[in-house]
């Protein structure tokens, strides 16, 4: 970190104080947690891109790996749709796998004139087979109470264990796609990556026996208090009345500082590791390849390998900040997840940090998810201050207050244009 970063870390903890005494704690922890996991978010990112340039623009669907994870982890399995479907679909898995080692071993014995056929015939017979068994199980599982299951459930674990499954479940996937998609030009990844997550969107919306598709699984466990047993205690209750808090105030609150202290430790955790992978050999290598391929190629290094181990690093660290985003919120929603959030915004804590700079990535996601929040509260009230000459229902000053909510999108804009004209490199740049 150069001289300027303590600094740019201190302004922005100034903003959250202000935040604090000016609104509420409740709003300035709120934000503070979301800027955590953003920061962890962008660590990934820059983990692809900063070390080894990968251009992945499918951040979104690794993200929504991890918030898949934590269902499948946590939530109480439904037996009544194990016992409906559960065996179908465990059919249909294996089915799947038996369909893959047969097309592998067909490309390798097939001769080369009779391949494709072989392989597209071996591809048909398969998924006939496995409809034959995975449509009745699906409709049987879904058909189990849809209003509140209709899906397998999970396992009944402690929901911080997800955010290793998490990290684990984006490594495979992006091990899988990184076997197929890294050969690509930089352009040529990207729009595969997009269009992957947006494949793994499509499985998670509709695919109702996984996740509850649209209907959203709501009620997960927390690894925090409830608000409303912190309320239920007599101590609590007593501790609040001394410190002059009202009671449902100081329960929120301090449910967002557990929140907070588990989301700092996994930070720090992402953050250290991180440093110590940059600043080694492997770091070194990796910066090495990314600056010059061809010649990091002829001095022996396997490019193709490494480029696969950092993407699969970087997306099990999108995967672990997908787990704890939907650990914080309580529910998955798979709609939620949209390029904007989930893709733009984290390149551009990325790009305006410092790429190759984890301590830059961490305060892009401080500061942009900062001002994302804050740029409609505070276009709102700079709307409203510069209308006040201007008469109620007049259609100018109606247009620009109703304009207010499009602020964030013309500040992020701002904001990326005046860093790149005068920090090319980013706040922090890479040393």
């Amino acid at each position: 970190m150069n001289r300027r970063g303590p600094l740019y870390f201190g302004v922005f903890l100034l903003l959250l104080l202000s935040v604090g005494f000016g609104q509420s704690w409740n709003v300035a922890l709120g934000i503070l947690n979301l800027c955590l996991i953003s920061a962890i978010m962008s660590l990934g990112v820059n983990i692809q891109w900063g070390y080894a340039g990968l251009f992945n623009v499918g951040v979104m669907g690794f993200t929504a790996l991890g918030g898949l994870a934590a269902v499948l982890i946590s939530m109480p399995p439904v037996k009544e749709a194990w016992s409906a479907g559960g065996a179908g679909i465990g059919l249909s898995l294996l089915g799947l796998l038996i369909t893959v080692l047969v097309v592998v071993f067909v490309r390798r014995k097939t001769p080369k004139v009779f391949r494709f056929w072989a392989t597209l015939l071996v591809i048909l017979v398969g998924m006939i087979l496995i409809r034959l068994v995975y449509t009745p199980a699906v409709e049987r599982i879904e058909a189990i109470n849809p209003a509140f299951s209709g899906y397998l459930g999970g396992l009944n674990l402690p929901i911080t264990l997800s955010w290793v499954a998490g990290g684990l479940i984006a490594a495979g996937a992006g091990w899988l796609i990184g076997r197929i998609t890294l050969g690509l030009r930089a352009d040529y990844l990207a729009i595969a990556t997009l269009g992957i997550s947006e494949i793994i969107l499509a499985v998670m919306k509709y695919e109702e026996w996984l996740t509850r598709g649209v209907k959203n699984v709501t009620g997960l466990p927390r690894p925090v208090p409830y608000e409303v047993d912190l309320m239920a205690s007599e101590g609590f209750v007593s501790l609040a009345g001394g410190l002059g808090a009202e009671v449902d105030t100081a329960a929120s609150i301090v449910v967002k500082l557990c929140y907070a202290a588990l989301f700092v430790f996994v930070l720090a955790t992402i953050l250290w590791l991180s440093e110590r992978a940059l600043k080694s050999p492997w770091g070194r290598m990796m910066r090495a390849i990314r600056d010059n391929r061809d010649a990091a190629s002829a001095m022996g290094k396997d490019v193709k390998a490494r480029h696969l181990q950092v993407f699969v690093l970087g997306c099990a660290v999108c995967g672990i900040a997908g787990a704890m985003l939907t650990t914080l919120d309580g529910q998955l929603t798979p709609t939620s997840y949209i390029p904007m959030r989930f893709t733009f915004l984290i390149w551009v804590m990325v790009i305006i940090g410092g790429s190759g700079n984890n301590w830059g990535a961490v305060l892009g996601g401080f500061v942009i998810w900062f001002l994302w929040i804050e740029a409609e509260p505070l276009g709102n009230w700079f709307m409203q201050t510069i209308t006040l000459f201007m008469q109620d229902g007049y259609w100018l000053k109606d247009h620009l207050i109703a304009g207010a909510a499009y602020t964030r999108l013309i500040l992020m804009g701002a904001i990326l244009l005046l860093v790149m004209r005068f920090a090319p490199r980013g706040l922090i740049p890479e040393r």
